[in-house]
């Protein structure tokens, strides 16, 4: 009986003490800075994913969990002041999406872990030193945005067969956009078609821009940063206005034809588990930067249908989602 009594008072010692570290743990409210290209309204399917994926680990805002959310609004010059803005408020860690975003973080964030989504090519823009050992405060997921491109421009003649010119609406003041013009003008010239850029860097250009590619271009390809994910909804009007079918790189260009790329949603759940490691103690440095697992080409039949195009066979083997 006494060793009956013994382990009685064990087990109930060990269950008190874990309790005890339960609620010591939830005492810890963590502070995360979300640094993004558009308002939380627009991002809201990326968001809601975050804190879904946090939520599942435990972390639930107004408990223990803030999230300070600050919006470039469409202009990359603003990342900088937003970056510096969330270091002086003291967050455990900051969240980011793009390139100019993760540097803004990068020479702000001093001591603050960082995490990075939808970075075409972390590496070559020199945010960490490589994807297996990204080295300083610096973790997160590329988006494989520049290396796609010329399967994109491939699924665009696809859809389109009569096309012989494709312009792309890229905004080159975004340091990784360049790499992206060159994949895609020399995809362009592989299968046989000419290539236009139109530059955009401001929400004044995109009308000027759509002019220009209904006069020298059959199709478009149109790429995702800052300034064209915060003018989403205008840039899919105008392409159907001027009739262009158009690919995108993101499903977040809702009514658009065609879009190759990442599911985003998916990474961002994803980075909550980053998150999570880097509260428990796992330094930025020591986690490999994930790259995708998988690509998803979405297909839009309505659009086809008003533009009178027909989804080749060849392009419906490979769809993922069709967009009725």
């Amino acid at each position: 009986m006494r060793l009956i009594g013994l382990a009685v008072a064990l087990t109930v010692s060990v269950t008190l003490g874990s309790i005890t570290v339960t609620a010591q743990s939830s005492d810890r409210i963590y502070r995360i800075g979300v640094l993004e290209r558009t308002s939380a309204t627009t991002n809201a399917a990326n968001l809601d994913a975050f804190r879904h994926g946090l939520r599942t680990l435990g972390y639930v805002e107004g408990k223990n969990l803030v999230i300070e959310y600050r919006s470039a609004d469409g202009r990359d010059d603003r990342f900088p002041d937003l970056a510096a803005e969330l270091a002086q408020h003291k967050v455990d860690l900051i969240l980011t999406r793009g390139t100019p975003a993760a540097l803004a973080a990068k020479h702000a964030a001093g001591t603050i872990p960082v995490v990075i989504t939808g970075v075409g090519d972390p590496v070559a823009q020199g945010i960490i030193t490589s994807l297996a050992r990204p080295g300083g405060n610096i973790t997160g997921l590329s988006a494989t945005v520049t290396e796609i491109y010329p399967k994109r421009v491939e699924i665009l003649r696809e859809l389109f067969p009569k096309a012989t010119r494709i312009a792309a609406l890229f905004n080159m003041g975004n340091p990784a956009i360049p790499r992206q013009w060159k994949e895609v003008e020399t995809a362009a010239h592989a299968l046989g078609l000419q290539a236009q850029l139109l530059d955009v860097r401001r929400v004044e250009d995109l009308r000027p821009a759509f002019e220009a590619a209904r006069q020298h271009a059959d199709a478009l390809v149109v790429g995702l940063e800052t300034l064209t994910l915060a003018h989403a909804p205008l840039i899919v009007d105008l392409a159907a206005k001027y009739r262009l079918p158009a690919m995108y790189a993101s499903t977040e260009f809702v009514g658009g034809l065609a879009s190759y790329g990442v599911n985003y949603p998916d990474h961002y759940r994803r980075a909550a588990t980053l998150a999570d490691k880097i509260f428990k103690g796992a330094k930025p440095a020591d986690l490999p930067v994930e790259q995708p697992t998988k690509l998803e080409l979405v297909i839009n039949i309505r659009t086809a249908r008003a533009l009178g195009l027909t989804i080749p066979r060849t392009v419906l083997l490979q769809v993922d989602q069709v967009v009725e």
